[in-house]
């Protein structure tokens, strides 16, 4: 099971945020910080944080990547 990240962190460019400021802001930790810059799995509570900082739905920040499409990535 893979996630991506790519429309949060393209968010809080439109929102002049940076990644720091979402820390702060949402009160999340470093290391839930470093684990959405890899495409890893957060706890949805993390996520729930995040989307009412940036009064967003879930689907503006994530998104589910099948594996086919992973490998096509790659290449």
């Amino acid at each position: 099971m893979t996630f991506s990240y790519d429309k949060l962190w393209k968010l809080i460019i439109d929102k002049k945020m940076n990644k720091t400021q979402l820390r702060d802001c949402a009160g999340i930790t470093s290391s839930t910080l470093s684990r959405l810059s890899k495409n890893e799995t957060v706890s949805m509570e993390a996520l729930g944080r995040i989307c009412k900082i940036l009064e967003c739905d879930i689907c503006d920040i994530v998104e589910y990547v099948t594996e086919k499409e992973v490998v096509k990535n790659v290449r």
